[in-house]
């Protein structure tokens, strides 16, 4: 089954472009396509969608402000944030609004195949700068409640950059549970995103920044 993409960018030239070039791929499948932040949240309620591509600053409601409505209303949707510099405080809120991952917009088509593969695949992938970056500025949750030995055993695998698939086969444990345990781990870390959850890994020293990457 090909991976269903929604686009999100007020740059309609920006639109065309990504679907363009993820069409011609097999392994993808374009679903919709929206020009704010809150035309996204509205169109994804009648579509099936793995991952957003979803552009920062745009009109109405911007990808900052639409992320964490996106990750509520619909969990089971991975977010990729779009920017057009590297702005680390943007990063920074899209990492705490519930991305899963940023990608620059002269990313080379390598890096946007990759990152969207590793996104619908539930794998957190974070540069070594990235991760060292980020673990400083998104601060711990506060009062979390205890996960059990199991729920650490998940975090750690995900802090690694193993997929969902990945830590079930290491865990010997079906997929569908550990998507269970992911959502139980933010639920009790208080947190967004499987990117909060292993910088949040990394911070307590579950698993070390280059192990992160």
């Amino acid at each position: 089954m090909p991976i269903r993409i929604f686009i999100a960018d007020d740059h309609e030239v920006v639109r065309q472009g990504l679907k363009m070039f993820l069409s011609a791929d097999n392994a993808f499948e374009i679903v919709g396509e929206a020009s704010n932040g809150q035309e996204a949240v509205d169109l994804l309620a009648s579509v099936t969608a793995d991952v957003v591509l979803m552009d920062l600053l745009m009109p109405v409601l911007s990808g900052i402000e639409a992320i964490p409505i996106i990750r509520q209303k619909y969990p089971d949707i991975e977010v990729i944030a779009l920017t057009s510099v590297l702005d680390n405080g943007s990063v920074v809120k899209a990492v705490r609004a519930g991305a899963i991952g940023y990608l620059l917009k002269d990313a080379n088509s390598k890096e946007l195949i990759q990152s969207i593969k590793a996104a619908a695949a539930g794998q957190v992938q974070l540069s070594p700068k990235a991760a060292a970056l980020l673990v400083q500025e998104v601060h711990a949750p506060e009062s979390p409640e205890a996960l059990s030995a199991r729920e650490v055993d998940v975090l750690r695998l995900l802090a690694e950059g193993k997929s969902n698939r990945e830590i079930a086969e290491a865990l010997t444990l079906g997929e569908k549970t550990i998507k269970t345990h992911v959502s139980n781990i933010l639920s009790k870390l208080h947190l967004n995103s499987r990117t909060q959850a292993a910088l949040y890994a990394v911070r307590i020293g579950l698993v070390t920044e280059s192990r992160s990457s």
